[in-house]
């Protein structure tokens, strides 16, 4: 399990990274143009991460490194404490701060606590935080679906998206130890009551495993709502099932919101031995390597 808990951790800031250059690019003749083949880390090419280079992580990658920081020092997760810690970061954040944020920050102003400041988003970016929180806990499912609910919440309320961030940590134990992901996807979905629209979105998203993957998202919608990109992240897993990196390229490659499908879906393939390995350039280009690295000796240590 260590080694694919730890390929799940660094795929899905990989996810991110990767995704930076072109997130939020709906035009993908945009991304031929500028980039071809997105197989490197690229600055991005929109206004709204002015300031980030190439290596830099979006501000959901951003608070995914806060949060797994943040849990070198919480044996047992700490709502409290991530919320203050969550809360200081943005004080002087200096990237992008999207409705979500906004939202839950004016709720926390207006004196709400951890438990019920959450925006109203219904953003996959909400659910797609959650590597840490399975690097920590992977061996205390309890304790882990406690802090993927509550940790989800504390940004995003909305049911879906908590909804989607409890299935995935569960599937991603299952493929941890062992299943691959459409396995653990498909017995996750058995063994625990979903909404219609989450089991719909995998079906749907695995019945186009053998289409193209541009025009699959396309379809879908390349929007950052889990109705739109839920059932991208279930077609990007079944069909490269076998191929994180070619995952994660034709995700970026699809355009719109990327960096959430992308770093939902790195997490279950990363944790599958059988996606084989993450490119060592894309680790090694992040700019946060060192700082990722050291969170995770910390977490060693105290676990």
């Amino acid at each position: 399990m260590t080694e694919n808990r730890h390929t799940m951790l660094w795929a899905a800031f990989a996810a991110d990274a990767l995704s930076l250059g072109s997130h939020w690019v709906y035009n993908t003749k945009v991304i031929d143009k500028k980039f071809g083949r997105t197989e490197t880390l690229e600055a991005p090419l929109t206004s709204y991460h002015k300031g980030k280079h190439k290596g830099d992580f979006t501000h959901y990658g951003d608070q995914t490194l806060l949060l797994l920081e943040c849990l070198t020092t919480m044996p047992q997760f700490d709502l409290q404490g991530w919320a203050d810690a969550w809360r200081r970061f943005f004080d002087t954040y200096a990237g992008y701060v999207d409705s979500a944020t906004k939202e839950t920050l004016e709720r926390m102003v207006a004196g709400e606590g951890p438990a019920t400041c959450g925006s109203a988003s219904d953003d996959l970016a909400g659910a797609a935080r959650i590597a840490p929180l399975i690097y920590a806990y992977a061996r205390q499912p309890e304790a882990l679906e406690t802090a993927v609910s509550a940790a989800t919440a504390l940004t995003h309320q909305h049911p879906q998206v908590i909804e989607v961030a409890r299935m995935a940590s569960r599937a991603t134990l299952r493929i941890l130890a062992g299943e691959t992901p459409l396995e653990a996807l498909q017995a996750t979905l058995a063994a625990h009551a979903y909404s219609a629209a989450l089991t719909d979105a995998f079906e749907d998203g695995v019945a186009t495993q053998a289409q193209d993957t541009r025009q699959v998202i396309a379809d879908f919608g390349q929007m950052c709502s889990v109705e739109a990109a839920l059932p991208g992240v279930f077609h990007l897993v079944a069909k490269y099932e076998g191929d994180l990196k070619e995952a994660l390229i034709q995700n970026v490659m699809a355009g719109g919101d990327n960096a959430a499908r992308g770093m939902l879906a790195a997490i279950l393939l990363g944790s599958h031995a059988g996606s084989g390995p993450l490119p060592t350039a894309w680790q090694d280009g992040m700019a946060a390597k060192e700082r990722i690295a050291a969170a995770q000796q910390a977490i060693d240590t105290l676990r």
